[in-house]
């Protein structure tokens, strides 16, 4: 499992993003497999989440420090399944997993193999379904697809009420035609 950062680190809220100016801890955030480097260094929202609930990250927006309770109503104006990415990250990183930012299926994540981060590709492509929530078959379909034409495994997320995540692997649905079908009834 890959050790956390031992200290805390100060955070800036710009828009949907962290702003981390420390370049140390921009060194460890990065050698673990946090954030995203543009300009200047970020951190998605759902990563400062779990970094301040495991009490390793404070942010401020300009002089004010800011809850985690505020930060989530801050990510939910921009991003509606703000929660479901924080439940489903903090699960895998909990786990030992290294979490990077998806393709795009919606909540979805890049997973290493414990220990495989830096070194290999992302083995699992992660998405979260909320329970109770509908997702159309052609879309779920869709998206293994793409999953599995990138070489990698699908893999969804579900978030039962609790907030529970139970992970459950998928592959292509094959449908073949039965050379004869044929529907009895039994009426002896």
């Amino acid at each position: 499992m890959t050790q956390e950062i031992e200290y805390t680190i100060d955070g800036i809220l710009i828009n949907d993003k962290i702003l981390i100016n420390n370049i140390d801890a921009v060194n460890e955030l990065t050698k673990r497999g946090y954030g995203i480097k543009d300009k200047n260094y970020y951190l998605f929202i759902y990563e400062a989440l779990y970094l301040m609930y495991i009490n390793k990250l404070d942010v401020k927006e300009g002089d004010k420090s800011i809850t985690f309770d505020e930060l989530v109503k801050i990510g939910l104006t921009y991003d509606e399944e703000i929660w479901t990415k924080f439940l489903i990250y903090r699960d895998l990183r909990s786990r030992g997993y290294v979490v990077r930012e998806g393709f795009g299926f919606g909540s979805d994540f890049r997973v290493y193999e414990r220990g495989e981060y830096g070194n290999t590709q992302a083995k699992y492509v992660i998405f979260g379904l909320n329970e109770g929530k509908r997702l159309e078959v052609e879309q779920l379909s869709n998206t293994i697809d793409q999953i599995t034409k990138m070489g990698k495994e699908a893999v969804i997320a579900v978030i039962e009420r609790r907030g529970e995540v139970i992970y459950y692997k998928l592959s292509k649905p094959r449908f073949e035609p039965l050379k004869r079908f044929e529907l009895r009834s039994d009426t002896s």
